[in-house]
Parts: C-alpha cells; sequence; structure tokens
C-alpha cells in the first residue's frame, strides 16, 4: 500500500486506446502503475506503450460483450477502471450491450478477480428516465456496476474535450465548408466541458485512494456555456465567420432522422444526440455542495477551453495551421 490508501500495483483500463483511456493510460503510467489496456484489437494500441518505461504498459485483448475475455484481462488486477461507451450504436455495439451489459460484466469481473477498486466513467444527464437512449443505458450501467460493485466509484464528465474530441473537431470541421452552423434548439442548451487530461488526472488521483467508495463525482470544467457560445469560441479558434441558423429540435431531429443510412463518422448529429441536447449538461447543484467534484478529488483548478482547445483547431484556419509563422 502506498500512502493515503493509494495502491501501487496492476491496473486494468478497459477502453484504454480511447480518447479519455489513453489519456488515463499517460496518468497511470506516470504515477507508476502498471497497466493492462483492454481493448477490443490491442494489435492496434501499441501507441500506448511508449507513454511508460518499458513493459509497464501491456494493450490486451478484451471485449465487453465476451465476458470470458473481460474476465482474463482484470486476472489479479488491483484496480479495474472502465472507461468504454459509444456516441452512437453501430453493429452490435449497442447502448445496451456496451453501456449497461457491459458495464456490469467489468464490474462482476472484478469483483470475483478480488479487485479492490473499480473506477467507471459515465456521464453527466444520466437518467434512467431520459428520453436519449444514450443517458438511459448509462444510468442502467451505473446501477448494475453499483448492484455487482457497491463500492465501485463512479465518474460522470460533461462534455470533455481535447484534441481528439467530437465536439470541437466536428464543428470546426463544419464550419470549414459551411455557410452556417446550426443551433439546435435556438442554442440555449448549458455545458460544462471538462479537459480530457483534468478527467486522467482524476482518474489516475481515484486509483491511489481519493473519493468515496458508492459515490458519483460529476467532472465539469471551469465555465457553464450555452450551446450558441460554444459554436461562437468553435469560429473563433478556427479562424472563421461562420453564421448561425436555428433549428427547433423537431427539424434537427428530422435531418437527423435524414442521414441515418450515412456511417457515423459522416453524420453530423444521430436523433439520440439532439435529444441529449434538450437537457443542461452542467454539475448538479447536489455534487458542488457536497464536493462530489474535481476538486473534491484533488483536480484543481480544471484547465480552460481558451487554454487548450485553440491549438488544436488552429489547422481549421483558411491558411493552414503554421499561417501565422509566415512574414
Amino acid at each position: 500500500m502506498a500512502p493515503n490508501g493509494g495502491i501501487k500495483g496492476l491496473v486494468t483500463i478497459f477502453g484504454g486506446p480511447g480518447f479519455v483511456g489513453r489519456h488515463a493510460v499517460r496518468a497511470l503510467a506516470k504515477d507508476k502503475f502498471r497497466i493492462r489496456a483492454g481493448s477490443r484489437r490491442p494489435d492496434l494500441a501499441g501507441y500506448l506503450q511508449p507513454m511508460g518505461n518499458v513493459g509497464q504498459i501491456q494493450p490486451v485483448q478484451a471485449n465487453l460483450r465476451y465476458p470470458d475475455s473481460v474476465r482474463r484481462a482484470v486476472d489479479g488486477a488491483q484496480v479495474v477502471i472502465n472507461s468504454v461507451g459509444v456516441l452512437a450504436p453501430s453493429g452490435a455495439q449497442s447502448f445496451e450491450a456496451v453501456h449497461a451489459e457491459g458495464a456490469r460484466a467489468v464490474a462482476r469481473a472484478a469483483r470475483e478477480a478480488g479487485a479492490h477498486k473499480l473506477i467507471h466513467i459515465s456521464a453527466i444527464g444520466a437518467s434512467a428516465s431520459s428520453k436519449a437512449h444514450y443517458a438511459k443505458s448509462k444510468a442502467e450501467g451505473e446501477a448494475a456496476v453499483l448492484e455487482e460493485f457497491p463500492g465501485a466509484i463512479i465518474l460522470r464528465p460533461s462534455i470533455v474535450f481535447g484534441p481528439e474530441d467530437q465536439f470541437f473537431n466536428r464543428f470546426a470541421a463544419m464550419a470549414r465548408v459551411s455557410p452556417l452552423l446550426p443551433l439546435i434548439g435556438g442554442g440555449a442548451t448549458r455545458f460544462q466541458p471538462v479537459f480530457v487530461g483534468d478527467v486522467a488526472e482524476a482518474i489516475a488521483a481515484v486509483a491511489q485512494g481519493a473519493g468515496t467508495p458508492g459515490q458519483i463525482y460529476e467532472l465539469g470544467g471551469p465555465e457553464v456555456l450555452s450551446f450558441r457560445e460554444l459554436l461562437e469560441r468553435t469560429n473563433e479558434y478556427a479562424g472563421r465567420k461562420r453564421g448561425f441558423i436555428s433549428l427547433p429540435f423537431w427539424l434537427a431531429k428530422l435531418q437527423a432522422a435524414l442521414t441515418w443510412p450515412l456511417p457515423n463518422s459522416l453524420r453530423p448529429l444521430t436523433v439520440d444526440q439532439v435529444r441529449l441536447l434538450q437537457s443542461d449538461n452542467v454539475v448538479s447543484s447536489g455534487a458542488l455542495e457536497e464536493g462530489r467534484t474535481l476538486a473534491g478529488l484533488g483536480v484543481s483548478p480544471p484547465r480552460s477551453i481558451g487554454a487548450v482547445v485553440p491549438s488544436y483547431l488552429e489547422r481549421f484556419k483558411a491558411k493552414g495551421q503554421y499561417a501565422h509563422y509566415r512574414g
């Protein structure tokens, strides 16, 4: 045991090669954990290994839809982390299979393997009563995790931003080709974007002993911004001057439905994502009052959008990423 109850040993992280997962791997490696990074395609996760010392990080095959592979991946691990999630279903990777049944499989395997800690990454807005399948399945996953592993700690981030994010990059790409950006529902929905590096630090802190077992922590950045304000920031950082067109939710859903045959990578938004935009995505007053936040896990101050996003949206500028270096 390390000081303050932290555990230094083997960590298994499912979704290690993913957006949040890869940053968590880096933070855990910095804190001297040995890491198994579970992935459906470990042969494509070699880029994780240089984040640590030789032999410190090992990609392993694991698929949440196959419990035997999950059990093998957690064998001998002191800490288990589930950072697997999908923004839109694709084939067998449905919300139910990944967020609910997959979460249960990880929690059950962690308990049976005798893991000391389970960290489950969910999302602000998770609710059994939500009309969005994404949010509803996330709530089902949380319930399954706490049923199988009552001492698990659940982390609910707001929109996560960083170099590989699916928000600022997506709308900056849209601004490159479209004269107008869509203000869905008038653009009034509020968000509290959180930097992926801060989420990773929170994961590493919990792995070392921070947080109260069985609690849900809500992770948000230093600013609460409307959807319109986020698109205005996207315009600014990408060097664009695009106008806006207000789309009522019903029309946005119709347009999303018409793009259903396209691959998820080509669809601006899905119907389910439009449903998510109908609710604010910010840290709750209850979490703030009880200290179930980034600060409560020792991650403070959180990094702002303005300190991070401009550097990776620069590539979307009209004259190229390095135009400001030219005389």
